[in-house]
């Protein structure tokens, strides 16, 4: 009875040895992402359990801790039988949480938090970035954690507690156990786990999974507390010019035309890393480079964040993106959100939106008929034998129905708004195209020949005299980089067409949200109902700069550099010249102020 008086310790070490093996885990499948070395693996290991594991385990063991005392009092008291649904519950979100963890860090780069819940709600897309062995394996891994946390805390806790040999152990123990517990609830910090001069990619390894996510969870009641990195007047002082209003005039006319045709197309995921005139590698696309001197080449346009959702709502909604919430899914919010749909519809144009796979991912169709898109085309306007991607139609069939839908357009019909969203550079990497060896590279030089082709069809018809065509991306890829490198927000965008006036390259930072009040502007157009849109090409625009963000941190980049903001832990991951502390400040500003925003949207 002795000894089963000291399965708490024993059940602490379990766990312990747990989350280290996961670490190692999580080091050993994400070993692609970035060279380290095991001295760095050692490193993560000496500081997550200083920082986090010893903790977490404590907090996990605090229940049954509670329970053993009251065993100690209670004649025959259930220890076993009442802990059995604990472990089972307990066991079951660790193990799921650590292995997600490890599993989706190589595509999103960040600790797994609450944000993934958001996606989780919403599954559709999963068989078709992977295969159904690829899930299966990784839910057998999950099973596997789950027994080995549960197993062992079912097999070591005893039937009962005898009083006399367990009470005295037990009472001369509880003072350490419950200051550990209390230490640890009260005093546990994401930066804990961080040390300055590594990368963000060792940090994330060093934080124990199971707290960055149940510490990323909200108990504020408005979106305005999430983050009052400021305090009032410093916020609004700094804030004040940033977003300027009333940016109708223009200091360059781009277009010979008020009225064009407007074509979007709207790459998936094609950032600045495969665009060799932003410093990206040079033979992925070589008909984007093609066009780039025919064209409006925009050389700091910054996507606003790392999911298509959130680009999506940044682009149509000229709004800017949000740490934690998509204003895609937030259909409450939908109604009092601008659109370049509705502005376009008012203005006497017809609204289209092309996707060629479904549109249920993430609540796509939803919002778009919101936004008042007023025809919607997926996969559906498709026949069978076209379907041969996984997500739906490959670029080049989707891409000839576009130009199909354009070439048909009678002179006298209304002027056309049509937003094409592609689809092919995106995982599993499967295309009906084999030029470059490397299966990542060669999705998006097949996205970059499809787009090339549409471009030169539309040059051969009567539609192209009065078309302004946009290419842009929806965000970037974390292709052998991570957050750290400003070339995943750094994206190419493109006019081209017999509207533009002129072949030039313009130099202003700007968003994707900035989009909106950008071209209205050219077309005379009112963007009023566009706060978080900028005209780059205003008098006004006195503070070019370009913000984006991801679940784990704010990036900024202005003419004086660029800085990169921790959120979670609350610390400057890029940035040492003196001009950082300035950047993230505003940052801080625009993050606080836009979730101000959110609650009037509610």
């Amino acid at each position: 009875m002795k000894k089963q008086a000291h399965f708490l310790e024993t059940l602490l070490c379990i766990l312990i040895l747990t989350f280290l093996v996961g670490r190692i885990g999580f080091f050993a499948y994400n070993h692609h992402i970035e060279d380290f070395t095991v001295w760095d693996v050692l490193q993560s290991c000496r500081i997550g359990l200083m920082a986090h594991d010893f903790g977490v385990s404590v907090l996990l063991l605090a229940f049954p801790w509670l329970l053993a005392l009251m065993a100690c009092r209670i004649e025959r008291f259930p220890l076993k039988t009442i802990l059995i649904p604990y472990y089972i519950i307990m066991g079951m979100a660790a193990g799921a949480i650590l292995v997600a963890d490890i599993i989706m860090y190589e595509f999103w780069q960040f600790k797994l938090n609450a944000v993934v819940l958001s996606y989780a709600a919403h599954p559709e897309g999963a068989t078709s970035s992977v295969s159904v062995w690829f899930i299966a394996v990784r839910v057998l891994a999950v099973l596997s954690v789950m027994l080995a946390i549960i197993a062992p805390c079912i097999w070591l806790t005893p039937k009962r507690l005898d009083k006399k040999t367990a009470w005295p152990y037990l009472k001369m123990s509880s003072i350490i156990w419950g200051f550990l517990i209390a230490a640890s609830l009260f005093y546990m910090r994401m930066d804990d786990a961080y040390r300055p001069g590594r990368s963000l990619f060792l940090n994330h390894a060093t934080v124990n999974p199971v707290y960055a996510f149940f510490s990323s969870f909200r108990t504020e009641d408005t979106y305005s507390e999430r983050y009052n990195l400021l305090d009032e007047d410093e916020c609004e002082q700094t804030f004040s010019d940033l977003y300027p209003q009333g940016m109708d005039d223009i200091t360059d006319t781009l277009l010979h035309t008020k009225r064009p045709n407007v074509l979007v197309v709207f790459m998936e995921s094609f950032g600045g890393t495969f665009v060799k005139e932003l410093g990206g590698i040079p033979q992925v696309a070589p008909n984007l480079s093609r066009l780039i001197p025919e064209g409006i080449f925009w050389e700091n346009y910054y996507s606003n964040s790392f999911r298509t959702d959130r680009g999506t709502a940044s682009l149509i909604s000229g709004n800017v993106s949000y740490p934690e919430v998509s204003l895609m899914t937030a259909k409450e919010m939908h109604g009092k959100l601008p659109s370049l749909a509705k502005t376009f519809n008012r203005n006497g144009y017809s609204s289209s939106y092309l996707y060629a796979g479904p549109m249920t991912n993430m609540g796509k169709r939803t919002y778009l008929e919101n936004c008042e898109f007023q025809h919607l085309l997926d996969y559906t306007a498709f026949t069978p034998e076209e379907l041969t991607s996984t997500w739906g139609a490959d670029d080049e069939i989707s891409s000839m129905k576009v130009y199909s839908l354009l070439a048909q357009k009678d002179s006298t019909d209304k002027p056309l708004f049509f937003v094409y969203q592609t689809i092919s550079s995106h995982e599993p990497w499967i295309v009906p195209y084999h030029r470059l060896e490397d299966k990542v590279l060669n999705a998006f030089a097949y996205t970059d020949e499809c787009v090339g082709k549409l471009v030169d069809s539309l040059k051969t018809q009567p539609i192209w005299d009065n078309l302004l065509v946009i290419i842009l991306p929806d965000h970037g890829h974390l292709y052998k980089q991570s957050y750290e490198d400003p070339l995943f927000f750094h994206s190419p965008m493109l006019w081209l067409g017999g509207a533009i006036r002129q072949p030039k390259r313009i130099e202003a930072f700007m968003n994707q949200s900035d989009i909106a009040a950008t071209l209205f502007a050219q077309l005379g157009m009112p963007h009023e109902d566009y706060p978080w849109s900028r005209n780059v090409l205003s008098k006004k625009y006195t503070h070019p700069f370009a913000y984006c963000n991801f679940p784990g941190g704010i990036f900024w980049v202005d003419g004086t550099g660029t800085s990169m903001y921790d959120i979670t832990a609350n610390q400057t991951i890029v940035g040492t010249d003196s001009y950082n502390d300035v950047r993230v400040q505003k940052a801080k500003a625009v993050l606080q102020k836009s979730h101000d925003m959110l609650d009037s949207l509610k």
